[in-house]
């Protein structure tokens, strides 16, 4: 990921602690996959799989910050070094908030098999959206690692689909809710699922958009797609 230093060591310490982001990356991308493997086959055993990983996210998280930590300490890093190893902090704890989400996926769904809910609701719609969010942490997280801005961009722009996936998954919802009153309750169960897994696909963007911050030194966040364009150009 990063440009080569005058110090070897300082290379491996970089290409050291961006490897343990990336299985950080890996971990909590198997987690949505389980989760939504966990609601779609209604098993509490794959949910508390999700459950379990959680630890060993964190416990990453923590490693991996105290590893930057130490560099910054030892390295004292200016301008595109210092920018690269913020963001890593950053992409660090949104991977750790993606497990969050996660892990309360699989919480629900525990709870939607305890209450016995109809399993007539469109749970499985959920798995298209899943995809999405997970393709796009995939993305997010080659592209962190060649520091790609153009896939970056593209990143942006294709998270537009998942919060579109989102609300017509909800206008579904708010349609049996309407229809019988007795699906209000789990209905809202699948409500807070699908917001999760959008949540999901905003921390992916997350990720991209530190990819520019390091590359150009531009905080993109919050900024119109035709002015972060621009930045790129």
């Amino acid at each position: 990921m990063p440009e080569k230093h005058l110090s070897s060591q300082f290379d491996s310490e970089l290409s050291a602690v961006s490897t343990r982001v990336m299985e950080l990356g890996g971990l909590v991308e198997s987690q949505i996959r389980q989760a939504i493997y966990a609601l779609s086959q209604f098993s509490v055993e794959v949910a508390d799989q999700v459950t379990a990983a959680e630890v060993k996210v964190n416990a990453m998280e923590v490693e991996i910050d105290r590893d930057l930590s130490s560099i910054i300490a030892r390295r004292q890093p200016t301008a595109r070094d210092l920018r690269l190893l913020i963001a890593i902090s950053k992409a660090t704890a949104n991977l750790e908030r993606v497990g969050d989400e996660a892990e309360k996926i699989a919480r629900m769904v525990r709870s939607i098999i305890q209450s016995g809910a109809p399993r007539s609701l469109p749970s499985l719609e959920l798995r298209v959206a899943s995809d999405m969010a997970s393709g796009l942490l995939r993305k997010a997280l080659d592209a962190f690692a060649r520091l790609d801005t153009t896939a970056a961009l593209a990143i942006l722009k294709e998270d537009n689909l998942i919060d579109q996936e989102f609300d017509g998954f909800m206008r579904k919802l708010i349609t049996y809710m309407m229809e019988d009153p007795r699906m209000i309750s789990p209905s809202l169960d699948l409500l807070f699922l699908a917001k999760a897994i959008e949540r999901i696909g905003d921390h992916a963007k997350n990720i991209a958009e530190l990819i520019i911050y390091i590359v150009k030194g531009a905080d993109v966040r919050h900024t119109p797609m035709a002015e972060i364009e621009s930045v790129l150009k």
